[in-house]
């Protein structure tokens, strides 16, 4: 059984851009509709890879542009 395709983001720029609006992870984490722990292992290197639905809310919720791949280690790929 496959699954689902996933984005390998870098939680150092994550952080960075998060910090840089002045925005805790409490107040980015709810507004992403993820758990405050979840967005700390991201930024902490603990998480790297995240589902489709979460990474655009994330996105969103950083006030990133539709083009804006900064967020990004590489491109989607497959879960191992």
């Amino acid at each position: 059984m496959e699954r689902p395709p996933t984005y390998q983001v870098n939680g150092a720029v994550i952080r960075s851009i998060r910090m840089q609006a002045g925005r805790s992870t409490s107040e980015v984490a709810e507004a992403a509709g993820i758990s405050q722990r979840y967005l700390n292992h991201l930024e902490n290197g603990y998480r790297k890879h995240m589902r489709p639905a979460p990474y655009v809310r994330l996105h969103t919720a950083l006030g990133l542009g539709p083009d804006d791949t900064r967020l990004l280690d590489e491109a989607p790929e497959e879960r191992r």
